[in-house]
């Protein structure tokens, strides 16, 4: 059946309208950008298909357009949502007079870091009123891990000229347990940037669910 013979209540543009978008699936918020079916299968059909065919929502928004399933127009829209997305909690940070909600960051920083396929570790600088000046990408590996090096992550809080600092990196495994490694390293990089009056406020871990704070466990 075509979605125009839905009832107006269930069609996916509609039901947006009258419901908001939290009441949607993921297929239906799919019809949205697809536009329109084909042959046999209208919108919300097709964004079933997709999510089948990629392993879920998290495949498909990240995958390129050809490996997606989706057409030129469709793949486009659904990637300037996801990087509207990202700016504005980009916004959201940076209009906050001081972070001090550990809720925001983690939430900002798995939307940044929590699609890639290997290791990223990166940082939020903030200065000394906890207020966002910068976030910066320092390293990258394999799945297996990146190599952190601490006079690096120094000279970037020197050059933003940062009070604080939020550390961060994904586990591409999803289990987002930190390791041995992870504690050493935020030790490390605590006792560097204390030799220039840096703070480490936080270290989260980014996976598949919530992240996980080091300093929530008293490990920092």
């Amino acid at each position: 059946m075509s979605i125009r013979e839905w009832p107006d209540g269930e069609r996916p543009r509609e039901k947006l309208r009258t419901r908001g978008s939290g009441s949607l699936s993921d297929a239906e918020l799919l019809a949205v950008f697809i536009g329109s079916g084909r042959r046999g299968s209208n919108a919300v059909e097709v964004g079933r298909e997709l999510l089948v065919s990629a392993g879920g929502l998290k495949s498909l928004l990240h995958s390129g357009q050809k490996e997606s399933g989706l057409g030129p127009v469709s793949w486009c829209r659904v990637q300037a949502a996801l990087e509207l997305g990202r700016r504005y909690l980009d916004s959201e940070l940076r209009e906050t007079e001081a972070l001090t909600d550990p809720a925001a960051s983690a939430r900002y920083l798995k939307s940044r870091l929590g699609a890639y396929p290997y290791e990223v570790f990166a940082c939020l600088f903030l200065d000394n009123r906890h207020r966002v000046i910068a976030f910066e990408e320092l390293f990258r590996g394999t799945i297996d891990g990146a190599s952190v090096h601490p006079r690096e992550v120094v000279r970037h809080c020197l050059a933003h000229n940062a009070a604080a600092v939020i550390l961060a990196h994904n586990h591409p495994s999803g289990v987002a347990e930190p390791s041995a490694a992870d504690r050493a390293i935020t030790l490390r990089l605590r006792d560097a940037l204390a030799l220039v009056d840096v703070r480490i406020l936080d270290h989260f871990v980014i996976g598949s669910g919530d992240p996980t704070s080091l300093a929530r466990r008293g490990w920092i």
